[in-house]
């Protein structure tokens, strides 16, 4: 989410654009999210499908929709005779973004997803997924010193009650010295200083050969060229009143290199008025592999 100019080299995991270009590849998408949950909430986590940018709507043109940065979908285990959700999701969030209200920020995300979860007239609310909320930040969100800050709900009368609503946020701060242990302290530094001097233990070694090899590709420094050339624009919108169709243009710019546009995605995205719209698509577009992987994420 960062809007700072660096060089593709320059790049850290943290960055918002490297993130998702590691989550979303097909070759090493899903290694590269198991990888990641499993150091830092240091348990197995099984088959895994993986979806970048993902757009959340808003209910109405005039509210507010959500962007999730990287969403795994895994299927959960669940003990025999219980009946209970059958999946768990993951929303990865990279945040470079400085004075963000991440409590009610994260409240805002985790109620409009939910709301995706449910259909209309659908009274079995054991069918919502568990979700874990992962911020990983570059500056402490409470001040603290902890590379962890696990969040659930509790009842404050009995410290003992087991409150088991499925939802769990996770705030880890890439410079903490408290808590957690080597293997997330060693994952922290590598995800906010890519650099091969962080490089200390066998995961940070995978991570870093995913890293380069993303880093390499022509694909990725053209779609990068992009991106820069598109948050350069925005930030000058910031200034200046921008027009729609600049946003489009630089929809198709992105599409045109990974196939052929249907009839039916490229009206709609010359229907699209709305800028919040298009720029969360220019985004998606940037970062998935295919066209297939940005309509199905519109």
């Amino acid at each position: 989410m960062s809007s700072t100019k660096k060089k593709l080299e320059e790049l850290n995991v943290i960055d918002d654009f490297l993130m998702s270009r590691l989550a979303s590849d097909a070759s090493i998408g899903e290694e590269f999210c198991r990888l990641l949950l499993s150091t830092l909430l240091q348990r197995k986590i099984g088959k895994v499908a993986v979806t970048v940018q993902k757009v959340i709507p808003p209910f109405s043109p005039e509210r507010k929709g959500i962007r999730m940065d990287v969403r795994v979908e895994e299927a959960a285990d669940v003990p025999e005779g219980k009946k209970r959700t059958a999946m768990n999701v993951f929303d990865i969030e990279p945040h470079l973004l400085k004075n963000t209200k991440l409590a009610k920020h994260n409240r805002f995300y985790q109620a409009l997803h939910d709301t995706g979860c449910m259909r209309s007239g659908q009274k079995d609310y054991e069918a919502l997924p568990d979700l874990y909320v992962l911020m990983i930040l570059d500056e402490d969100p409470f001040g603290y010193d902890y590379m962890i800050y696990s969040i659930r709900n509790k009842c404050e009368e009995v410290q003992e009650l087991e409150y088991e609503d499925g939802l769990r946020f996770y705030y880890f701060y890439t410079k903490g010295k408290q808590g957690g242990n080597e293997e997330i302290k060693a994952m922290l530094r590598y995800i906010g200083d890519s650099r091969r001097e962080n490089v200390t233990d066998t995961v940070t070694e995978k991570l870093h050969a995913f890293t380069e090899n993303i880093k390499i590709r022509p694909e990725v420094r053209e779609s990068y060229m992009l991106w820069e050339e598109y948050e350069e624009m925005m930030r000058e919108e910031g200034r200046i009143e921008g027009k729609a169709e600049e946003s489009r243009e630089t929809i198709f710019d992105f599409l045109r290199e990974k196939g052929h546009i249907s009839e039916d995605t490229a009206a709609r995205i010359n229907a699209e008025k709305d800028r919040k719209t298009l720029r969360k698509w220019v985004r998606l577009a940037a970062v998935t592999d295919s066209i297939a992987d940005f309509e199905a994420g519109i």
